[in-house]
């Protein structure tokens, strides 16, 4: 499967919009969610074929919306990336624990980010 359509979860404007520029450039199609809320609705509205997740958010925080997408059957084949300034190896840990299957820390690194999405397509 190829990586085209990208859900971006984050609380911050500025992060949607450099992440949605970068990856906007690159051939991607994203679609933003400022929290978990805006994140499940998007996901009813359109399968994504994967979503970077921030973890510190208001609400449900990223860790619990990772592990909610992950255990719906519907949703259990799409790649999870945290994309977080959380950057402790427990944090990592258990994010991948949650069901994601990368973690990329910020400041992010747009070739990491990209070799790392790449790496699902």
């Amino acid at each position: 499967m190829s990586i085209v359509k990208i859900l971006l979860v984050d609380d911050s404007k500025t992060e949607l919009h450099v992440l949605s520029e970068l990856l906007g450039k690159n051939g991607y199609q994203v679609r933003t969610a400022e929290n978990g809320e805006e994140a499940i609705k998007r996901l009813s509205e359109e399968k994504p074929d994967l979503i970077l997740m921030d973890v510190v958010m208001p609400g449900q925080n990223g860790f619990q919306l990772t592990r909610a997408i992950t255990r719906d059957p519907a949703f259990a084949d799409v790649p999870v990336i945290m994309c977080t300034s959380k950057n402790q190896e427990t944090d990592k840990v258990w994010g991948m624990r949650q069901g994601a299957r990368d973690y990329v820390v910020k400041p992010v690194d747009p070739d990491e980010l990209l070799r790392k999405i790449r790496a699902f397509g």
